[in-house]
């Protein structure tokens, strides 16, 4: 294997996660761009600021009506996403890992898609008879969408964390609990008044965590019986292996609800000149995959915290 080759895949957090779109497209940019990034000393939270510059610029020329300012603004978001992609595997290459850093990676596409789905409702409130006379309608269609998406994003991103765990180890992970955040947050000494902007990160993180624990009842307790059995943290190989078996199949809902299939979903509304429908996707569409994909990882989980307790691993 080369030395190129290598590295790339040293690059990505793993085969088992990785999306085949990213893998044949994204994910070869990326790894350029982090290879110029590492030559010239760019940290990946400045290459992750620039996506949120650029992510933002692609949602104001979603605002126009014209074909080819919006196409403009779809090279736009695939530039910013090449980025997003480049930060993560330029960490993982010099090992500049940080919870800045992750924290900054999932603020991004925040920003992205906020600018976006103003740049919608401003536009269909202006040329769609329907939301000119009732503008309140498509803010709460978008409100309602954007919450869903949220969510949609965080499940998918904790059920990968969670399988990245058995697969790789706590050091191939980004899995993190909130009981942990909130000690870790109490005795950093932080506070409002002391450090306002790193309070905000550490504790919008810690709710996002709380958020993700409470929508997973399941997980939490099979995690809680893991802990309770191996302590030291050594959980069994033949356990890792079923978690994964498991667990993989559920990987390509998580890789739906995320970036690609997502923007195709914007890209095509877009095109055909309605991008009020993109909300629409979201809440049915990807609000099914979201329920289903949950369903099926709590009930694994479920399924191997008995198998737990009966003794078998």
């Amino acid at each position: 294997m080369s030395k190129w080759s290598d590295e790339y895949r040293k690059s990505l957090k793993s085969m088992d996660t990785e999306e085949h779109i990213d893998l044949a497209f994204y994910r070869p940019i990326g790894f350029m761009w982090a290879q110029i990034a590492a030559r010239l000393g760019i940290t990946p939270n400045v290459i992750t600021i620039a996506s949120i510059f650029l992510g933002i610029g692609a949602g104001v020329m979603f605002y126009y009506q014209d074909l080819w300012i919006n196409i403009a603004g779809m090279l736009l978001l695939i530039w910013a996403n090449s980025f997003d992609s480049a930060d993560g595997q330029l960490a993982r290459i010099t090992h500049q890992y940080s919870r800045l850093g992750r924290i900054l990676d999932g603020l991004s596409g925040d920003f992205w898609f906020a600018a976006i789905y103003i740049a919608i409702i401003l536009r269909e409130n202006l040329t769609i008879p329907l939301f000119q006379e009732h503008p309140w309608l498509l803010w709460s269609i978008a409100l309602l969408a954007g919450a869903c998406h949220a969510k949609q994003a965080s499940m998918a991103d904790y059920y990968r964390q969670f399988h990245l765990y058995f697969l790789k180890g706590e050091g191939g992970s980004e899995l993190d609990n909130a009981e942990d955040l909130n000690r870790q947050l109490k005795e950093s000494g932080v506070t409002w008044k002391n450090n306002f902007w790193k309070c905000l990160t550490m504790r919008t993180y810690l709710n996002y965590t709380v958020q993700q624990e409470a929508s997973s009842p399941s997980m939490q307790r099979l995690r809680r019986e893991l802990n309770r059995r191996f302590q030291d943290g050594k959980i069994p190989l033949k356990f890792r292996e079923e978690f994964r078996r498991l667990s993989l199949p559920l990987m390509k809902y998580t890789n739906i609800l995320t970036f690609n299939w997502r923007t195709i979903g914007l890209f095509i509304t877009l095109f055909i000149g309605q991008p009020w429908l993109y909300f629409i996707y979201e809440l049915t569409i990807l609000n099914i995959i979201l329920a289903y994909m949950m369903y099926r990882h709590e009930h694994l989980c479920k399924q191997l915290t008995i198998q737990l307790k009966e003794g078998k691993y």
